[in-house]
């Protein structure tokens, strides 16, 4: 009879030497010690370098107007060296250093400091303005999306705009019977025109995947106007909205001459009157500079709402 004896793998004694307690104890800190040497080993992420100022671009877009200001001041003085009527840019200043050391003063209806007649002006642009904004970018958007619509409209838009801004006037007056509804008047339908037609641009330019994509979705009209026309017109309309502005602000100053009242083109031709031709001076560039803060502003909304690389 065969007998088998079985051992247990606990039995069987190893087939190596067996490495002594104190060196396995070691082995420890030895692993240890050589991954604290691998971590200490790996290289550190370098530093983030600063972008250095671009005083080159800073002197280039400060320094070209710095120049073109100081020739015209340059010139201006030239000028007016031999004297005459025409004031010279040192007696400018000085009336201008005293015209705004009391902008808002009030000795009457028709005697107030320069600041207040500028808040007028810029209130009746206001009003017109955004009157126009209420009217024509909706019907721009019409216009671009229904053509049938727009070849009705389109020819009495083109009669329309060519109009002189001052040949409105007679019919605010005579519509309204007061002289400052008549320059808002004025104001409205000569700052109307650019925004319907960059609108209606805008609209017409949008791809026509987008509508059929609308159309396949079964959007509804005003979702389409929304979700689709308004972020792909937006750029043209800001285009409309910045033009219509600077159309609004020359209007007005004309149209105040010939009204009346307060407001910056009254106060110019209040100042001619008294043939005081430093403060006729001074209005021209306070006139510049606000016309100049307005289109810089509006600009900038154009550029952050722009989709442009």
């Amino acid at each position: 009879m065969v007998s088998a004896v079985f051992h247990s793998p606990l039995d069987t004694a190893p087939s190596g030497p067996a490495k002594p307690a104190s060196a396995r104890a070691a082995a420890v800190p030895a692993h240890a010690a050589a991954a604290e040497t691998t971590l200490k080993a790996t290289p550190k992420a370098p530093p983030r370098e600063r972008i250095p100022f671009d005083w080159r671009g800073l002197w280039l877009r400060v320094l070209p107007p710095l120049i073109g200001l100081a020739l015209l001041v340059g010139v201006w003085h030239l000028l007016t060296l031999k004297g005459g009527s025409f004031p010279s840019p040192a007696q400018t200043f000085d009336a201008a250093v005293r015209l705004f050391a009391d902008p808002f003063y009030r000795k009457g209806p028709n005697d107030q400091g320069i600041g207040w007649n500028i808040l007028s002006s810029l209130q009746r642009v206001g009003l017109g303005f955004g009157l126009a904004a209420l009217v024509g970018i909706p019907l721009g958007f019409l216009l671009g999306r229904f053509e049938f619509l727009s070849r009705m409209v389109s020819p009495l838009v083109s009669l329309l705009r060519p109009v002189s801004p001052l040949a409105w006037l007679p019919i605010g007056l005579l519509v309204f019977k007061a002289a400052n509804p008549a320059a808002i008047w004025t104001i409205f339908i000569c700052s109307i025109w650019p925004m319907i037609i960059n609108t209606a641009v805008g609209v017409q330019r949008v791809p026509v995947d987008y509508l059929n994509v609308a159309r396949v979705l079964n959007l509804s009209e005003w979702k389409v106007i929304t979700r689709i026309l308004f972020p792909a017109v937006l750029p043209y309309m800001l285009t409309g909205v910045r033009l219509s502005v600077g159309t609004a602000w020359l209007v007005i100053v004309a149209a105040e001459m010939l009204t009346g009242g307060v407001g910056i083109g009254f106060w110019v031709w209040d100042e001619w009157n008294n043939l005081n031709v430093q403060h006729i001076l001074i209005a021209i560039f306070v006139i510049g500079v606000v016309g100049l803060l307005l289109e810089q502003m509006l600009m900038a909304i154009a550029r952050r709402f722009s989709f442009d690389d």
